[in-house]
């Protein structure tokens, strides 16, 4: 009796050991969900919440599934091949091909980061008065301190903590708000579309998949070097890193669908549609109390800060790999593509009257290189010359070619129809 109580303690051990050993690997993916809850989707998914209710949310849930695929599949070329995306690019494309296609990869980085520039001057405009010009240096200056001055798991701990902070500001304003859960939970799942409402459904879509999460994702994961352990190792990574992704998009999935939801029932059922990330802040006091717009700014500036963040890295990493090196934040190439992304976009803020256009214009520039992305990493990940006895199978390879002509095709349509 004795040796089967020991036994059964045993072996709930080392259940509770595999449970606690996914927390591990958890940290990639949560980075890269702060890309997709960034300044631009509040913008999107505000306006898409104020101008048509619920109606849109099943847009967050198809556009995160998607996600969920194409980052789970970059992932696993930074596992495989110890590359990230512009490395492997850098390595397997004759030059003539690659250099412009990372070099389209940075100007996206730089358009990222005029988003988050900018989201997170609107935020402390709305909090402390600042102007947009002023408060913009204030949120870069911050982000390159934060980038220039922490490593890697630091990093990561630091966005963990702003994805947290957003989650709850979130929680807090879905609390006091009337919201209709039974009309929220029917959106998330079932397809329409209201009249009108075609546009801002891609930008929607076109605001969670985008280009530099997936340079990110590869870089993050590859920078742990699985591939140099043996094969019963590596299977063992690609599995938590399913788990890693799958936990993070489900994270960002849930924000971008509070964001919809606390638009709806509050914009939407007082009948006034938001065309700005600021309107939204002063609005919501009057609906919610004034301490609701706060929570609202707060949040927006965690946002912008840590997506700047995200940003800053990928182009850390796209100019890297232009150069055939991992992202390294004590590399003179690493520092200076980080710089690229972030002073680039912050000089651009200088030369935007209305931070609304910025927003949408820094959406369009995504849409415009995003199909190259997406096209670049299915070739990379199915081909066996990189990927080997881990290259894409066919099925695989046509269920990212489907996502990639879908999402491809949706943002260049939002991009003409912006015209």
């Amino acid at each position: 009796m004795l040796e089967i109580l020991a036994d059964l303690k045993n072996t709930h051990h080392r259940r509770v050991l595999g449970a606690l050993e996914i927390l591990k690997y958890i940290g990639p993916g949560l980075v890269v969900t702060m890309g997709f809850i960034d300044p631009g989707n509040w913008a999107s998914n505000l306006a898409a919440g104020s101008t048509f209710g619920y109606a849109l949310l099943w847009m967050i849930t198809l556009s995160t599934l998607m996600l969920i695929i194409l980052q789970h599949n970059v992932a696993h070329l930074g596992i495989v091949t110890g590359l990230c995306l512009s490395e492997a690019a850098h390595k397997h494309l004759p030059a003539a091909l690659a250099n412009p296609l990372l070099g389209s990869a940075m100007c996206a980085s730089v358009s990222t980061s005029l988003a988050e520039i900018l989201g997170g001057a609107l935020a402390l405009q709305m909090l402390f008065n600042v102007p947009i010009r002023a408060g913009a240096v204030l949120v870069t200056a911050l982000v390159l301190y934060l980038l220039l001055s922490n490593n890697y798991r630091r990093l990561e701990r630091w966005i963990i903590g702003f994805v947290s902070l957003i989650g709850i500001a979130f929680i807090y304003e879905l609390k006091i708000a009337p919201v209709d859960w039974a009309a929220a939970g029917a959106g998330l799942v079932t397809p329409a579309f209201p009249p009108g409402a075609a546009l801002v459904a891609m930008s929607v879509l076109g605001a969670v998949v985008m280009p530099h999460n997936l340079f990110l994702h590869s870089e993050i994961i590859q920078s742990r070097q699985w591939n140099l352990e043996d094969a019963a190792v590596m299977r063992k990574q690609l599995k938590f890193e399913f788990a890693d992704t799958l936990l993070s998009m489900v994270v960002g999935w849930a924000i971008n669908s509070a964001i919809i939801i606390m638009a709806a029932a509050t914009f939407y059922r007082s009948g006034t549609p938001v065309g700005e990330l600021r309107q939204a802040g002063e609005m919501l006091a009057p609906l919610l109390g004034h301490i609701s717009s706060k929570v609202f700014a707060v949040a927006l500036l965690f946002s912008g800060i840590a997506a700047g963040v995200t940003s800053g890295m990928a182009g850390g990493s796209i100019f890297s790999g232009i150069h055939g090196e991992p992202l390294n934040l004590d590399d003179s190439h690493s520092r200076l593509g980080m710089a690229i992304s972030l002073v680039a976009g912050l000089i651009v803020v200088f030369f935007i009257s209305n931070p609304l256009k910025g927003l949408i214009y820094s959406q369009m520039a995504l849409s415009v290189q995003l199909p190259f992305t997406i096209f670049l990493q299915v070739y990379l990940t199915s081909s066996k010359k990189v990927m080997g006895a881990y290259a894409n199978g066919r099925w695989t390879v046509f269920l990212l070619s489907v996502i990639g002509l879908a999402v491809s095709w949706l943002n260049l349509k939002l991009l003409f129809n912006l015209f």
